[in-house]
């Protein structure tokens, strides 16, 4: 068993809240200078077993701020995990000197108001934080436990893990933002090795949630036990041009990578096939794509972006038409428009990038099962591999190796593996011909559901 607690920074401020604290070093703002404070407090625990015994428990607290200084067109940031007044004050001073250092930009400056009025969301748990250890130990033992009882062939679990946070933050401004925000989340995954003879197959399964009362243990193993067994047997298919039906994880991950192709900062750098597209027909008309983190059941959901904007429902593709890009302040003012509250940072370690919170499809009407029964003959993809080397966000080229279940008659047949999958993001959009209404919330900024597209290629032997 290994065991690890750690704790990052202090709080210094003492009774001071983190929007309080933000707001006091914005006020210290000089003339023809603007500053913006992003305060970050957090905590968070995995635990995960293994036979029936805790392998590893880790417990960890953090805070810090990350300050940016913007003066005469240049801009200097600095950070620190401290939120003690005399390292707060360092940092300040760090920044400023290395906005003395930038190249100037015109372009450069923080956010202000923009009349947006953020949606109430209520995305903080106290029971999560009430809840002990031992019931946290207690769950991932339980999960590892129905995970084996699943099946006879479920052989071992590589990880049976229960992992949570609490997030707390606020970002202030001198030029007049102030907000603040805080959300839980808490997670139960298993990952399921399943053999039949010399054949071996893995599986995950998981169940997400803001607090452990949201948590579906029995569903977490189930999904575990069912994709570690479902491709017992696998062969390698023969190559041919079908039908394939996306389950829900790998239409999030397709959704990912293509929202990376729609923000600002990419059209701008060159780096999207969507360039100059804005009003054109890019996808089928039964295709809607959006980013809305203000859907409260969205993992990402947030009432504000990283640089204190309010939240909104971007329609990114509307009924098959191309509609807006994502922009955060500084990308939007390079284009000659307006931040659509797309802001995104990795904590108050970084500045703001520009990217989507909660992208997901507007669900069809369709099952899983009639989306089978209508394609007759396809694929059902199960998991994807060398995703990031395998597509080019530029030339939309597309080709992953892939595992996963053949359909025939309408309904799945045999497992098949150790083959790829190609196509265009260009020619898959507009080769959707099934839009699945099994809407699944991921642990990710995308959710997923079921899609069938046409004309995929299948290399195998």
């Amino acid at each position: 068993m290994t065991l690890t607690e750690g704790r990052t920074g202090s709080a210094g401020a003492g009774p001071e809240s983190l929007l309080d604290l933000a707001t006091r070093v914005a006020g210290w703002a000089r003339d023809g200078e603007q500053i913006e404070a992003f305060v970050a407090r957090g905590r968070d625990t995995e635990v995960r077993v293994f036979e029936g015994e805790v392998e590893s428990l880790s417990s960890a607290e953090s805070a810090g701020i990350g300050i940016r200084v913007v003066t005469r067109h240049r801009q200097g940031f600095a950070y620190a995990g401290s939120l003690d007044d005399d390292v707060i004050a360092e940092t300040l001073a760090d920044a400023r000197d290395n906005a003395g250092f930038a190249t100037e930009d015109e372009h450069l400056g923080l956010a202000g108001p923009d009349g947006v009025v953020p949606v109430a969301l209520d995305l903080w748990r106290d029971e999560l934080a009430a809840y002990p250890t031992e019931a946290k130990i207690e769950q991932a033992i339980a999960l590892e436990r129905a995970v084996r009882a699943g099946d006879r062939r479920i052989r071992q679990l590589r990880a049976s893990e229960w992992g949570d946070a609490a997030v707390e933050s606020a970002v202030v401004t001198s030029t007049g933002i102030a907000a603040a925000s805080r959300r839980t989340a808490c997670y139960l995954s298993a990952e399921a090795i399943a053999g039949d003879g010399d054949d071996t197959q893995t599986g995950s399964g998981y169940s997400v949630g803001r607090g452990p009362s949201d948590l579906d243990l029995d569903r977490a193993a189930a999904d575990s036990v069912l994709r570690a067994t479902r491709l017992l047997g696998a062969v390698k298919p023969r190559s041919t041009h079908l039908t394939a039906v996306l389950e829900p994880r790998i239409t999030a991950t397709l959704l990912s990578i293509l929202a990376g192709t729609l923000d600002g900062e990419s059209v701008l750098k060159g780096r999207s096939l969507f360039a100059e597209r804005v009003g054109e027909e890019v996808a089928v008309p039964g295709l809607t794509l959006v980013d809305d983190p203000t859907d409260p059941d969205a993992y990402s959901a947030a009432t504000h972006d990283a640089e204190g904007l309010a939240t909104r429902r971007n329609v990114l593709i509307d009924a098959g038409v191309l509609a807006m890009f994502l922009y955060n302040t500084y990308s939007a003012r390079r284009a000659g428009t307006a931040s659509t509250g797309s802001a995104v940072r990795a904590g108050y370690r970084s500045g703001p990038g520009t990217g989507a919170r909660a992208v997901s499809l507007v669900p069809g009407t369709a099952s899983p099962e009639q989306i089978y029964a209508q394609v007759g003959e396809g694929l059902l993809v199960q998991s994807v591999s060398g995703i990031h080397s395998g597509v080019n966000p530029v030339s939309g080229d597309f080709s992953v190796g892939a595992e996963g279940v053949l359909i025939k008659d309408g309904a799945l047949a045999g497992p098949v593996r150790e083959f790829t999958i190609a196509s265009t993001l260009q020619r898959m959009l507009s080769d959707v011909v099934a839009v699945g209404n099994d809407l699944e919330r991921l642990p990710s900024s995308a959710s997923g559901l079921t899609i069938a597209i046409a004309d995929i290629s299948m290399s195998g032997q």
